[in-house]
């Protein structure tokens, strides 16, 4: 049984502009960093110190650098990188505006895109990550207690997410925030919901 904290990285210029990033790798900009250090002194003020934490990634340079600055706050090990994390492909919509996607493809979950990666797809690919970072860190942490901390990004947070809650969260039309943490656990290869943070709109 594991306690994991996901947490969407912080914003990058392409989310205050509403791009749609999906593989393509996008900085953090000033305000994602900042978003990535208020969220690693959350999870230090909520954390046992005494109890081990590991920090796991997606390897594009957004999340990447979030768990970064995770882990530097926290005095853990550098994240371990998992490729199985990545932000969905959007093919065609890749450095498409809200509003043009909107337009061209229409609503966001019902939307064929040419060359996207479909959905289901993406929550297999994000739980078989979950999955191995999770078996990565009960080696390094064995017998020990300890968290695992896993920075990825908002299409594929919010599949495992759906998963996670059969489906009931987070609401239609919600975005995960930036920078926003919330709580599975993960057992015998299930994932259980057990705080959301919210989304944004």
């Amino acid at each position: 049984m594991t306690v994991l904290t996901l947490i969407r990285h912080g914003e990058t210029d392409w989310n205050r502009t509403r791009r749609i990033q999906g593989s393509t790798d996008i900085p953090l900009n000033d305000t994602g960093r900042a978003q990535a250090r208020a969220a690693a002194a959350a999870l230090r003020e909520a954390r046992d110190p005494a109890i081990p934490v590991t920090v796991a990634a997606s390897d594009l340079a957004r999340a990447r650098e979030t768990a970064e600055i995770i882990a530097a706050e926290l005095g853990t090990e550098p994240p371990r990188l998992y490729r199985g994390l990545r932000e969905r492909s959007y093919g065609e919509a890749e450095g498409v505006d809200a509003e043009d996607f909107l337009r061209r493809w229409g609503p966001w979950h019902t939307a064929e895109v040419p060359g996207a990666e479909p959905w289901p797809s993406v929550r297999a690919r994000a739980l078989t990550a979950i999955g191995r970072a999770v078996r990565d860190h009960r080696r390094a942490t064995a017998p020990a207690e300890a968290s695992l901390i896993v920075v990825a990004h908002g299409a594929l947070i919010r599949e495992v997410i759906r998963h996670a809650s059969g489906g009931t969260l987070p609401l239609e039309g919600e975005r995960v925030a930036n920078g926003s943490a919330h709580e599975l656990l993960y057992e015998r290869d299930r994932v259980r919901l057990l705080s959301y943070a919210g989304s944004v709109t």
